[in-house]
């Protein structure tokens, strides 16, 4: 498992959204900015958190010209029910296995049994311009992703 640094280019991958649609990375690479975030289980009251927080914050990652993908391994049910209770209104992507999580290289937190919560902030290029890595300061995710989208073109 190699870990994506800044300056990398992300690895191209097609998941099911929330709405078992297939979501094809190319297909947004070259239109907008990106904030891929990973996140370890819906529900969980540290995701809830941080989904809710970019969900209060989406008018203003509109404005800076991004999108906000949220990955985790749970299933596409589970997914459409966590978007649906929260009202979250961005891509929620089904990794069931964990592979893209592996190709982005997030590493594992709690003696490696709790999916990492790692956020990539990516320019239009599909380059990874910054990296936060918190698994508990879930609300920094947002805070960081909007300070250094905002000083991007």
């Amino acid at each position: 498992m190699n870990e994506l640094k800044i300056g990398n280019k992300i690895p191209i991958f097609t998941l099911e959204d929330q709405n078992g649609s297939l979501f094809d990375m190319n297909s947004v690479i070259g239109t907008k900015k990106l904030v891929i975030y990973f996140y370890p289980k819906d529900d969980s009251l540290g995701c809830t958190t941080q989904a809710c927080s970019f969900r209060d914050q989406f008018e203003v990652f509109m404005d800076a010209d991004a999108i906000i993908i949220g990955i985790s391994g749970q299933s596409v049910a589970s997914h459409q029910q966590f978007a649906a209770k929260n009202r979250l209104g961005f891509t929620l992507l089904s990794d069931k296995g964990n592979a893209v999580r592996e190709k982005f290289g997030v590493p594992k937190n709690l003696f490696g049994l709790i999916p990492g919560r790692v956020t990539y902030i990516v320019d239009k290029t599909g380059t990874v311009i910054y990296i936060f890595n918190s698994l508990l300061n879930v609300k920094k995710h947002i805070e960081e992703a909007l300070k250094v989208l905002t000083n991007i073109k």
